[in-house]
């Protein structure tokens, strides 16, 4: 059997975020605090240590979503990254 190779939900020049879904609810502690499931983190390949970029987009003055993205993911390239989820928002918008 031959396994495919796995591809980045927002890989340059991908015409659709097809994989992005609700992983999970968590909750902010009263210290601002939030633990990301042990799940979703081998997922990702987060390992103790590494840096995340939080990311915000903004809607009428409110911040509307976050996104976490691995911060040696972001050299070489961050709009390339983002390209194609900024574009599907900006569709959800002009509805």
């Amino acid at each position: 059997m031959v396994k495919k190779a796995k591809k980045g939900c927002f890989a340059p020049g991908e015409k659709k975020a097809s994989c992005c879904r609700v992983e999970s609810l968590i909750s902010v502690d009263e210290r601002g605090q939030m633990v990301l499931p042990k799940e979703l983190r081998e997922k990702a390949g987060i390992q103790p240590g590494d840096k995340l970029a939080l990311i915000s987009w903004e809607k009428e003055g409110a911040v509307c979503c976050f996104t976490l993205v691995k911060a040696d993911s972001l050299a070489g390239g961050i709009r390339d990254f983002l390209s194609p989820m900024m574009q599907d928002l900006s569709k959800i918008e002009t509805k």
